[in-house]
């Protein structure tokens, strides 16, 4: 299984992050149905935005990447995602990539330009497209016949770029090798560094939708031009994140961070949450009050765990049988995590028994439940702090008439396992 990582420039934006989590619940449902996954992420630490911003803070490209990939280790552990058997930079692979291009001009799929730059003959892959449907036929009116760019638009049905001869503006970035002084193009790095760490053939490749093309469609075109062989079994694919139902993108200055989650107070588990309440194919709209909502629906979840107890009993067996089958309707997690609510509260099942059974369904939902302290007060009988706290407050709201910051408390209070009462005597606490 192969997933394309992110371009180590900047922080990924939250849109990124559903792709890794994506990719991460796959991983489980396989690691949960018993197969063994040798999972590979790539890190894209040399590319056209690596160079441009690493020359803009004026820092080498190996000091300016290596923040940004720590950074996004960070990330991904505050998401609960599995890390890949390997990280592999494309920086490490260059070797890898200069053989495959070699294989790729051998087998005349490949050309060398004027400039001294290598690129790929798409027309002379006669299968170019296959995976995203677009047609050689409808290549960009008056285009130059190839382009240079990593990145480019899905009407610029172009020769792309293998192997880019230096230029001024690549600085200090740039490696001598058979095919001259320079470095590789963007498509060129994820199809090495697959095929050198699994193989000619991969199960699974995983990215976002705006992979396909040309990205993916490209990885294709070199792969198996270079090998004959089928290259990837099953794409894998999630839908875009939405904000204002416009695509979340840097360029339109309209993304959002896991940083920007965490700097407001919201556990990062509560995006990993939001994220599975919807199927992986759907386009998904970003907003902070979902995401607030989300949270409280978590903390609830957490809330209802920690009062089962200490004791874990048998997996439930009936509700096992469920939950696989709903992952196995094309990874339908939001009728899994509607399951889990079941569970939950289904009277018949004793609180060992649903413990089991929720610990159970986490190794693949990664809600951290395992981890979770447990809670002192069910032993002690005395009420947390932090609830006594935000009773005390709802009170002082009661007091005032400040009925809706009441409420706001209350549900508060209810998320986080617990329920508040009126009585003559006053309040009174009780877990749920």
């Amino acid at each position: 299984m192969y997933t394309c990582g992110p371009t180590v420039y900047n922080y990924p934006h939250i849109g990124n992050y559903r792709a890794y989590i994506s990719a991460d619940i796959i991983k489980r449902v396989l690691m949960y149905e018993d197969f063994k996954v040798r999972h590979i992420m790539n890190l894209t630490d040399v590319d056209d935005k690596t160079i441009r911003d690493s020359h803009k803070e004026g820092k080498t490209l190996g000091d300016f990447t290596e923040f940004y990939t720590k950074e996004f280790l960070k990330d991904i552990k505050f998401l609960n995602i599995i890390p890949p058997l390997r990280f592999t930079k494309a920086t490490d692979n260059i070797t890898e990539m200069v053989k495959l291009i070699t294989e790729l001009l051998a087998r005349g799929l490949a050309y060398k330009s004027e400039d001294g730059s290598t690129y790929f003959n798409i027309r002379k892959f006669k299968n170019y497209g296959k995976l995203s449907g677009v047609a050689i036929e409808n290549q960009k009116e008056n285009a130059s016949g190839r382009i240079k760019k990593d990145e480019y638009e899905k009407d610029n049905i172009q020769d792309f770029a293998l192997w880019k001869a230096w230029d001024p503006e690549d600085g200090n970035v740039f490696w001598e090798t058979s095919l001259g002084k320079g470095r590789p193009g963007w498509h060129i790095e994820c199809s090495a560094m697959s095929m050198a760490h699994l193989g000619a053939e991969l199960d699974i490749h995983t990215g976002g939708v705006d992979l396909i093309f040309p990205h993916h469609e490209n990885e294709i075109a070199q792969s198996e031009g270079a090998t004959g062989k089928q290259f990837v079994k099953y794409w894998l694919h999630n839908e875009w994140v939405l904000v204002d139902n416009k695509k979340m993108s840097k360029s339109l200055k309209n993304f959002y961070t896991l940083r920007d989650i965490i700097d407001k107070g919201i556990n990062p588990l509560a995006f990993r949450f939001w994220v599975l309440m919807a199927s992986y194919r759907t386009k998904v709209n970003f907003n902070w009050d979902a995401l607030l909502g989300t949270e409280t629906a978590l903390k609830r979840l957490q809330g209802l765990y920690l009062a089962l107890g200490p004791e874990l009993g048998e997996i439930s067996e009936r509700y096992r049988s469920k939950f696989k089958k709903r992952l196995g309707d094309d990874l339908d997690t939001p009728r899994a995590l509607s399951l889990l609510w079941d569970l939950a509260k289904d009277e018949k099942i004793s609180n060992s028994d649903k413990k089991a059974t929720i610990l159970d369904f986490d190794k693949v939902l990664g809600l951290g439940l395992e981890n979770l302290k447990e809670d002192l007060s069910a032993q002690t009988g005395e009420t947390p702090e932090e609830i006594t706290r935000l009773a005390e407050k709802r009170e002082e709201a009661r007091r005032n008439k400040d009925f809706r910051l009441s409420d706001e408390l209350r549900d508060k209070i209810n998320s986080l396992g617990y329920e508040v009462k009126d009585t003559p005597k006053g309040q009174k606490i009780d877990k749920i």
